[in-house]
């Protein structure tokens, strides 16, 4: 895999997602961790399933952060 142009050298190792309602009404809190893509970029990434807190209807989460411009 090639290396990305560019890093973050400040970027943490993971972040902390709050998933919430408008009205601030919390559904999740999920963890993105440092991940490389497959097409060389890096960034973080979260797979996650959340409940809604009103319903209990189950929500899957999928989500990737990339760093603007560390695409090879």
């Amino acid at each position: 895999m090639p290396e990305p142009k560019k890093r973050d050298p400040k970027a943490p190792q993971f972040l902390e997602i709050t998933i919430q309602d408008p009205n601030g009404k919390l559904w999740s809190k999920i963890i993105a961790k440092e991940k490389v893509f497959s097409t060389g970029s890096i960034g973080y990434y979260a797979n996650d399933k959340v409940t809604n807190p009103e319903s209990g209807e189950k929500y899957q989460i999928g989500m990737n952060v990339t760093l603007i411009g560390s695409k090879p």
